[in-house]
């Protein structure tokens, strides 16, 4: 470890910190443009094989730029993209990138320092920093917007240049420093942990944009609302955030594992798709789909009485035929991502002669994380961490999302020596609990315990 990780990791003040020299290079979990087409065919594209941890060179920082040394990341499944070089390999985003010139031709290097999430310690400011000071907690968004970019200021997710950070960009958050804008900074929750605060802002505040934002549905009391993939990192946050609103909750998984974890979060009503005939991630025949979406309707009807008002789908592909088909008539099917494929289809005729829409969501812009990171702060929503792993095996994590075997999200250790650390209001942690703040922690494959009962609500202090 560098000296100015020990400094921080001792506890340095922020002048000596920046009295200290930046090394010259740092670890990261990176990718290598050398290996992009070493799957081939393979129908088991292992990103174990692709993923490196080593040295990358420190690049210098742009005015607008903060260097963050990263405490703790998590895995999203743009890493899982990223790693298997599909649908295309992301060294493509950065030759595009890297043709801009000037800072942005940093990007474009034979190696990509990959992640999305990061919770860390403000090291640097360049020069045309305002808001952030060499010290600060912080945890960085996924997203990096141009603000000279008329379309940013009405809604950043918009502008021609909004990228994502660490999968269409370099030097991401799974490293021991990362290179971000200082408009992808938020305050850190204090009463959170590194790891906990590392799984929170990519995929928590792309539900609230999906669910809660004038850009998505905009949810409201009583909202029945089917969630598929309800214990997946973005699902988890989807039910905390159904249910803190006054809505109806209906959680789809794939497993009877998956279905106990979500019951002992307290999600209202529970299907485990297997035993409904709905399993497997390829896409169905159009009959199929409309023979799937009525066993689906028919239960929900069963156990809450009406159809849903919305359906948060972000799986894609092997779903998105039924979430168009079981939304009530004039309902919404919100819809990001695709981990099973982005060629949707659907009957349209369920679409039109019913009055659905379909709202497409990416992320969230700045104002929209500011108010989900609100509501962790105040412990109204809590993170949906699992597992954690140190930065030497990043491999395993990623495989481990790539397989569809983790629950919530996976956290991973990156500067931190250990879990636990980063935690300055104890006060505040000890009101909300322990067991309300780890809602998932050890949930994260079959021969672990499951979590404890929360019957107040999920996430509520």
């Amino acid at each position: 470890m560098d000296s100015l990780a020990e400094a921080l990791l001792a506890g340095a003040d922020a002048a000596e910190l920046e009295r200290l020299e930046l090394p010259g290079t740092y670890l990261a979990a990176h990718l290598r443009a050398e290996d992009v087409g070493m799957f081939g065919d393979a129908e088991d594209k292992d990103v174990r094989r692709s993923l490196r941890v080593g040295p990358v060179p420190m690049p210098d920082l742009a005015p607008d730029e903060v260097l963050v040394a990263v405490m703790a990341s998590s895995i999203n499944y743009n890493t899982v993209w990223s790693a298997t070089f599909a649908p295309v390999p992301t060294f493509e985003f950065l030759k595009r990138y890297g043709r801009q010139g000037g800072f942005a031709a940093r990007h474009d290097r034979p190696y990509q320092v990959l992640g999305s999430d990061g919770a860390g310690v403000v090291v640097r400011t360049g020069a045309g920093v305002r808001r952030w000071r060499t010290g600060d907690h912080v945890v960085v968004s996924c997203v990096q917007v141009d603000e000279q970019e008329p379309a940013t200021h009405a809604d950043a997710m918009l502008g021609g240049e909004q990228r994502i950070w660490g999968y269409e960009t370099n030097f991401g958050g799974l490293a021991h420093y990362a290179v971000v804008r200082a408009s992808q900074l938020l305050p850190k929750p204090s009463h959170l942990t590194w790891e906990e605060a590392a799984s929170v802002l990519l995929t928590a505040t792309t539900s609230y944009r999906m669910l809660v934002s004038e850009n998505g549905a905009r949810i409201k009391q009583g909202d029945i609302v089917l969630i598929w993939g309800a214990t997946g990192g973005l699902g988890a946050y989807a039910v905390q955030l159904v249910k803190n609103a006054g809505g109806i909750p209906v959680g789809v998984v794939g497993s009877a594992y998956k279905a106990e974890v979500l019951r002992r979060l307290g999600c209202d009503i529970v299907i485990d798709r297997t035993e409904i005939g709905i399993d497997g991630d390829a896409p169905l025949s159009p009959q199929d789909t409309i023979d799937a979406g009525k066993r689906l309707g028919r239960e929900i009807r069963r156990q809450v009485g009406e159809d849903p008002h919305v359906v948060f789908d972000y799986i894609g592909r092997a779903t998105f035929g039924i979430s168009v088909f079981v939304v009530r008539k004039g309902g919404m099917v919100v819809t990001c991502g695709s981990s099973t494929g982005y060629d949707h289809h659907f009957d349209n005729r369920y679409l039109w002669m019913n009055l659905k829409r379909i709202v497409g969501c990416h992320a969230a812009n700045l104002q929209e994380q500011a108010e989900c990171n609100r509501l962790f702060g105040l412990g109204l929503l809590s993170p949906a961490v699992s597992a954690v792993y140190p930065l030497s095996e990043v491999g395993e994590a990623t495989r481990l999302v790539q397989r569809n075997q983790h629950i919530g999200k996976v956290g991973v250790l990156c500067m931190a020596p250990r879990e636990g650390l980063g935690v300055t209001d104890r006060k505040t942690r000890a009101r909300i609990g322990e067991e309300r703040i780890n809602l998932l922690r050890g949930a994260g494959v079959p021969d672990r315990p499951l979590p404890s009962p929360v019957l107040e609500g999920v996430g509520r202090p």
